[in-house]
Order: structure tokens, then sequence, then C-alpha cells
């Protein structure tokens, strides 16, 4: 069976956004710090991103229906390439942002209060990211594993634009706070490039981890062992679903009975295996030769 709704975790999302906003919000206001502003600014992103994680996540618990046999799992990717598009936005607004200051430079003010709300911020959101990854890697979320990849990203943001501050604020050089926003930029495109591949690949059906396919070959090869045989292997990630067929080679003596029962034994077995997996199996007999005939994705008419 599917978990229970993970929506609970988007709230959780959506409550450290607002909370960072306001933290990062007030450090900018009171420091005047162009990287500060690009921090604010990505946790608007995290805002976003989790208010359609939350929406994604409500539409991906829903059941299989008449015109979605197959549930609506992928519903979760697109909530990781949204959130992955507005991350690339942002960035060109931190970009613009920067390069003004970094033309018409401004002196840093309250700097100290100012980093010392920027690390409270922080720590919100190395917290949720850590509950968001433990979560999204249990369940095979790719809403929470995303979100959890961008709070963290948005961590070690806040420790470059830290950092950054800390050192205008020591030297006065008052250009480093502009190039460490640009390098903020530059750092976040990365991110939103990474959750646009990931939710590509999902969308165009790509195979299970190579992990779960490790485990489904240890069971089948527990089973070759005691005389059956298997090919045309197929898998696919559905969210947090996964759909797997394959296809059971038995002795053509055998009844369909006989040969059902240990289908469905193989069936738990790789369910133990993989969590959350839907599984097709199709019985031929060993002996015959067009057996092996449909192992390609397309097979020709006869």
């Amino acid at each position: 069976m599917l978990p229970a709704s993970l929506k609970r975790y988007a709230w959780l999302s959506i409550a450290a956004a607002l909370a960072t906003i306001l933290l990062k919000g007030w450090a900018w206001w009171i420091t005047g710090s162009v990287g500060m502003l690009s921090d604010a600014l990505e946790s608007f992103v995290n805002l976003a991103g989790a208010i359609m994680a939350l929406a994604m996540l409500t539409l991906a618990a829903m059941p299989a229906d008449d015109n979605h046999a197959h549930g609506h799992g992928k519903a979760e990717y697109f909530s990781s390439a949204f959130e992955g598009f507005l991350i690339i936005i942002a960035a060109v607004a931190i970009s613009y942002a920067a390069i003004d200051r970094l033309l018409n430079p401004q002196p840093l003010e309250a700097v100290g209060i100012g980093l010392a709300v920027s690390v409270v911020a922080s720590v919100i959101n190395l917290a949720t990211s850590r509950v968001l990854m433990a979560v999204g890697k249990k369940h095979k979320s790719i809403t929470l594993e995303a979100d959890a990849h961008h709070l963290l990203t948005d961590v070690w943001t806040s420790a470059g634009v830290i950092v950054g501050v800390g050192l205008v604020w020591l030297t006065g050089w008052l250009w480093l706070d502009p190039v460490v926003a640009l390098l903020v930029a530059m750092n976040i495109v990365w991110t939103g490039w990474q959750l646009l591949h990931r939710s590509a690949a999902g969308l165009m059906d790509v195979s299970i981890p190579e992990e779960d396919l490790m485990a489904i070959e240890s069971v089948l090869d527990s089973y070759r062992r005691q005389g059956l045989d298997f090919h045309a292997l197929r898998t696919r990630q559905a969210g947090t679903r996964a759909f797997i067929s394959l296809h059971v080679l038995v002795p053509g003596k055998w009844t369909v009975k006989l040969g059902h029962d240990w289908s469905e034994r193989i069936e738990t077995d790789i369910r133990q295996a993989v969590v959350y997996a839907h599984i097709t199996t199709h019985l031929e007999p060993k002996e015959d030769p067009v057996s092996l005939a449909d192992q390609a994705l397309d097979r020709p008419a006869d």
C-alpha cells in the first residue's frame, strides 16, 4: 500500500518558508545587503514550491480511477519541475539586483543583528530539510526530496551570504556583497537545473533506481536456483509508486494453477524488496523458443 498522505510535511515546509521569509526579509531590511536580499528572495521560491508540493501531493494521493488506471503519482514531477523553474527565475532576479549593487555600491548597516537573524533562519531551514529528506527517501516522494534538497541548498546559500556580509563588515570591501549574491545565483541555477532534469526523467518513465533493480535481481536469482527463469524485466517510477513487469519462464508441464502460485510468491518477494511496487508477471513455458521472442518493447506482428 502507498503511504498515508504526506501533505502534513508540505505544511511543515510552508511554515518554515514563511518563518524564514520574515527573518531574512528583516535581515535585508535592516542591513541593506543585496546578498541578504538574494537569500530572502530564495525563501519566496521555497514558499511557492511548498505550496505547489502541497497541491501535487494532494493530487498524487488520489486513488486510481477510470481515466487514471495507474493512479496520479506522476503529479509529483510537476511539483519538482515547477520548483526548479521558480529557482531559475529567482536566480535571474538576484543577478539583476547584484549587478545593480556592484555598479552602485552602498554601505551596510546593523550587520551584526542581520547576521544573527540569518543564522536563526538557516537553522530552521536545516531542521526542516532533514525531516523532509528522511520522509522523502523513506516513502520515495520526489516532491519531498526536491523540497529538502532546495532547503539544504538554501542553507549553504545562507552560509555563503553570512560569510560574505561578515567579510564586508570586517574589511569594508563593499563589492564583496554583490559578488556573493552572484555566486548564490549561479548555485541556485544549478539546483533548479537538477530538479528540472529529474522531473523530465520521471515524466519520460525513467527506470527505478539502481539499488531497487539490484534488489529485484537478487530475488530473481533465488528463483533461478529453483529452476525458473525470467526475461523482459521493465520498470518505471511514477512518483512514490514503482511499476514492474516481467515474464516468468516455468516448465511447460506445470498446470496454470501451479505456475500462478509461483508467480504470486515471486511478486510477494519483490514487493518486500521494493516498497510501493505494482508488479505484473506473465507466465511462459521454458521449452518454447517463442517465449523469448518478445524481449523488445515492440514485438512485431506475426
